[in-house]
């Protein structure tokens, strides 16, 4: 990966330097942060038998150049992790744009947001940072980068988004010497990751395209690639000796509206989750095909205090088939998983002291997860963050009840430059 991403900040720095080289200084910018992410267990000792999930000091550098019609943005960082005791780098962000008045097209690393869930994610189904979230590094860590070209379509009637991506990267679940994650398996030790080939077949696809109606803005969308999160096949369905873990092939069909209603934002979203795989339902090993969606509420309450509520469901189609071929000893899902959202948001001093609460709750499992976190901007360019992420209820094969042993505090400290 850091050799995958040294050859594209390589080359774009490259085509910036030939396309951006007798630019105005007024159209390059260099910025960036020093900062240091530092989390520590509550509740026990890591399973690796240490006490933080987080500790790292990481520089952040970006490039910004422009030249009509083309774009460059690189995004770097490199940063050393005390945990693992090793310096490591990644590329964030490094594309090239070449920009018309009525399309746009992008190339290299981006990161795209699709959807209306807040930490909820239905039709956005771009790669995620789970253990960043988890562990206590700043929310936009969450999103990670995919490799691709994005075209952007504006022909008046609507506006259309085309993104196709020739290689594949998965979502980042919470490691297992930081994070008491449950695994159905845990007595296998012989695991390996099967590789998802560069070929036109496994490439992936997403489409969207918005416009606004009634003053609501809506959005139709369509996904085809693969399941984010591994499945394991096992080499031998009676008596395991080693796990392959791989991703299974997926296809998606969304839609989303937006708009002002009962003096706050309503926001719908659903999408229908195809496995392509198995469509029957009958193979344990990969996800049933599934209906998600949502139904959320923003509203200012009163001056700088901000409250959203969501409700999302997650129905699985096939039920019984699944019933029927789940293995002896594996916890059974619910046909209907739901979740529940609320956050907070109270700014205070001048808007420079900000109080937050993010809470998931699920009706169906009982367990939840909370966020509460302050942050006070110092300076324009100094700010710093204290919170936690608190995990408890349902049962070690939930969503939240697994991490019921991870409970950690966070301190975030960033100097912009």
């Amino acid at each position: 990966m850091i050799r995958k991403a040294s050859t594209i900040a390589l080359s774009l720095i490259a085509t910036a330097i030939t396309l951006f080289g007798n630019v105005r200084a007024d159209d390059v910018s260099l910025h960036g942060f020093l900062e240091g992410n530092y989390s520590a267990g509550l509740a026990a000792r890591n399973p690796d038998g240490g006490d933080f999930k987080l500790a790292e000091e990481r520089l952040q550098l970006k490039l910004d150049a422009s030249k009509d019609p083309f774009h460059v943005f690189i995004k770097a960082d490199t940063f050393y992790d005390h945990v693992d005791e090793k310096w490591n780098s990644e590329l964030r962000e490094g594309y090239l744009d070449l920009i018309s008045s009525k399309w746009d097209a992008r190339l290299g690393r981006q990161v795209i947001t699709w959807g209306l869930g807040d930490m909820v994610f239905i039709n956005d189904m771009f790669p995620k940072d789970y253990e960043a979230f988890f562990s206590g590094r700043p929310l936009e860590y969450m999103k990670k980068g995919i490799d691709g070209v994005k075209f952007g379509i504006y022909p008046g009637f609507a506006s259309f988004e085309l993104v196709a991506i020739p290689f594949f990267t998965h979502d980042t679940y919470p490691s297992a010497n930081r994070f008491s994650m449950f695994d159905p398996m845990p007595d296998i030790t012989d695991r390996e990751k099967a590789k998802t080939a560069v070929t036109l077949d496994n490439t992936e696809f997403a489409a969207r395209a918005y416009r606004d109606i009634a003053g609501f803005d809506t959005s139709v969308y369509f996904y085809k690639g693969f399941f984010r999160q591994p499945s394991m096949m096992p080499d031998n369905p009676v008596n395991p000796t080693k796990l392959t873990l791989f991703y299974p092939k997926l296809s998606v069909y969304g839609t989303s509206v937006q708009g002002r209603a009962l003096d706050g934002v309503l926001s719908l979203e659903a999408g229908y989750y195809d496995s392509r795989e198995d469509r029957a339902g009958s193979n344990p090993i990969i996800p049933n095909s599934e209906t998600r969606y949502l139904i959320g509420y923003q509203r200012q309450m009163w001056e700088d205090f901000t409250m959203g509520v969501q409700y999302y469901g997650e129905y699985m189609h096939d039920y019984s088939q699944y019933v029927q071929s789940l293995p002896s000893g594996f916890p059974r899902q619910r046909k209907l998983h739901e979740l529940t959202t609320v956050r907070l948001t109270q700014l205070l001093v001048n808007q420079t002291l900000k109080l937050s609460f993010f809470a998931f709750y699920s009706p169906s499992d009982g367990d939840y997860m909370l966020n509460p976190e302050i942050k006070y901007n110092f300076t324009d360019s100094l700010w710093s963050a204290l919170g936690a992420n608190i995990f408890f209820g349902g049962n070690r094969s939930c969503q939240f009840g697994q991490f019921a042993k991870d409970d950690n505090v966070y301190v975030q400290v960033r100097y912009e430059f």
